[in-house]
This record gives C-alpha cells, structure tokens and sequence, in this order.
C-alpha cells in the first residue's frame, strides 16, 4: 500500500500514520520527495480497507499496489530517483552520465592511463573489475585486494568515482573501503542472500539485468535492495540471450523506457555487454541516450586488442572519446546533457 501525505502534512500527522500502518502489520518506508511525503507498506498485514487512511488527518491519498514489487515502483517515488554521490555527481537527474574503463584491473600503469583517457573524454566514472566472473575457471580471475587499492588511488588522483563488482557476500566489506558503488552482475542478479546484504549498506548499487531476466524478475531483484533500506539502487540494461547468434547478447534498448515507466530507479545501458562488438558499441550508446538512459557504462582499454578480458567488445579511448562528443550533441534534442570534457591546460614552452 501507498500512503501519498498532503504537501503542508506535519510530522505529528506522519508519524499517527506510520504508526497505523506498523500496527497492522506493515514494513514502512518513507520517502521525502519535493512536493510531498510518500509513505510504502509491505509485508503481509492482517484485513484493512486502505480508504480508512484517507480519513487521517494530513492524507491526501492511499492506494493498494496490485505489482509484486512496491519499492521499485514509480508510485514510491514519482518524480524518479536520483541519487548524489559525495563528490556532487548525480545520477537519474538531467546529465546522462558516463561510466568507463577496462574490463579487469590488470597493471598499475593501465588502470592509471585508462583513468586518464575516460576522464579526458568526459567520463565521472572508473569501471574496472578486481574480482572476475568468468565462465572458464582457468580464464584471468582479477588482481583482488590489490584491484581494489589500485582503484581507489587512481580514483582519488583523478577525481573519478569508482565502479566494481561484488560477487559474494564477503567482498563487501573488504570492498567497501576501496569503492564509490557496488556493480551486481548478470549472473549474481536474483543472488537474494547477497542483494540482501547489499540492502544493509548505505552504498549505491548497480544492479545488472541477467542474461533471460524479464523487467519484471529485474524489479523484484531491485526490491531486495530496498526492502534492506538502501534506496539508492541504479538498474542496469545489459542485453538479455535471445536466438540471435551475431551478437553475444540482443540490446533490449525498449526496456529503457518501460524501467523509467514503472520504476523510479534510474536506468543505465551497457552496450559492451549488450552487443560483444566493438563496432556496435557506439551506436547502441546513441540509441539508449536516445532513448531515455540516465548513463552509460562502456569498457575502454588503452590498447584492447591486448586486454586479458573482453577486448572484442572494449573501445580505443579515441572511439570513446569520439562517441561522448557525438552524445553531446544527441543528449540536448531529448532534454539531457552530457558534461563537456575536462580543459587541460597547456604545457608551458621550454625556456
């Protein structure tokens, strides 16, 4: 059930309602949006008639939620999800933002020059993976703790937020010292003990789409972490298996608007993933901001036909940088923006 309180509702009036609500049996979570306070039961309470809330003073309405999944719906946040990171970054508002860099963290000198080149073309984000989920075991399994240090100092250096997957509950607090967001993948998307205990953390998330979920199944995954009470929880469009055998996975680019239709989370696109071709990569980049996407997550390697992992799929930092400028200009016709790159400074001449 959704308890909508009046724009002028005090906190006196709030609280009689919560307290109605925890009485007959309901989990509540309370949102403060801009206009007005948006109450969430969930749970399974005893018989009520929801219109018994309407009578309580400061209630502009109370609706029943027929969909599985009552956090991750629109109705708990109507105006959308947009969530800030410490650094003033924020995600799900007008700037599409980017996410990039190499699959793996591999060297020090290649995580620190890919650092370098996705922040030269624009990106507020390092990605790099320090713990891998390969399909083969005896495939390159990341660098680890050592990864993770590598990350945070060149994130640090270069003011880019950093980006990596957890794939088990005990990483997360190794990790957490070390990163600015969890990135869940495919394969750990209805992991519910880990999306669980990423639900207790006050860390934002990315949570990937698997690789047969539905959209459905996808907010009903999301709906562990909220139900934890972190709400900063960003989807993820990752291309789902289909019978098409040219690219590794089908870009679902139509799920884009349908998220931003029943869900307030905000929704990225990842079309290294979606497409496994480095040439496909920059038009379903276009595409997805085209469509409605709230950022981009793109592997850029400094030399990828040399990265141990995914190089087939992974754009030249050149390609990388070409597409962000390509998406400044198609950002604005759909009511966005895409920061312009950084202003290096000229090296002062030689005396």
């Amino acid at each position: 059930m959704i308890v909508a309180m009046q724009p002028n509702a005090t906190e006196e009036q709030i609280q009689d309602v919560v307290a109605r609500m925890m009485e007959i049996g309901f989990n509540v979570h309370k949102t403060t949006g801009t206009v007005q306070t948006i109450l969430a039961g969930v749970g399974t309470p005893g018989q009520f008639d929801h219109k018994d809330f309407e009578l309580f003073p400061g209630v502009a309405e109370a609706v029943r939620i027929s969909s599985p999944y009552k956090l991750a719906g629109r109705g708990f946040r109507p105006e959308g999800t947009v969530i800030t990171f410490p650094n003033g970054v924020k995600v799900g508002g007008e700037e599409v933002v980017a996410m990039a860099g190499p699959c793996s963290v591999e060297s020090r000198e290649q995580i620190f020059l890919a650092a370098e080149q996705v922040k030269a073309a624009g990106a507020k984000f390092l990605r790099g993976g320090a713990y891998k989920p390969r399909s083969s075991p005896y495939s390159f399994q990341g660098m680890g703790v050592e990864g993770l240090k590598l990350l945070r100092e060149v994130g640090d250096k270069t003011g880019l937020l950093v980006i990596t997957e957890v794939m088990e509950i005990s990483q997360i607090e190794v990790m957490l010292p070390y990163i600015d967001c969890f990135q869940v993948g495919a394969r750990n998307m209805q992991n519910f003990n880990l999306l669980r205990e990423l639900g207790k953390v006050r860390k934002p998330v990315l949570l990937k789409r698997g690789i047969a979920a539905t959209i459905e199944e996808l907010l009903l995954s999301a709906e562990y972490i909220l139900a934890g009470g972190n709400y900063d929880v960003m989807l993820c469009e990752r291309g789902i298996r289909t019978y098409e055998t040219y690219t590794r996975n089908t870009m679902d680019i139509s799920a884009i608007p349908v998220i931003h239709h029943l869900s307030h989370l905000p929704i990225i696109a990842d079309p290294s993933h979606g497409t496994g071709k480095r040439a496909m990569v920059p038009a379903m980049a276009r595409a997805s901001v085209a469509a409605g996407a709230d950022g981009l997550i793109i592997e850029v390697h400094p030399n990828p036909d040399k990265a141990v992992s995914d190089g087939a799929q992974t754009l030249f930092p050149e390609q990388f940088a070409k597409l962000m400028d390509e998406l400044r200009i198609i950002a604005p016709a759909v009511g966005r923006t895409v920061t312009a790159a950084p202003v290096v400074a000229p090296e002062p001449a030689a005396v």
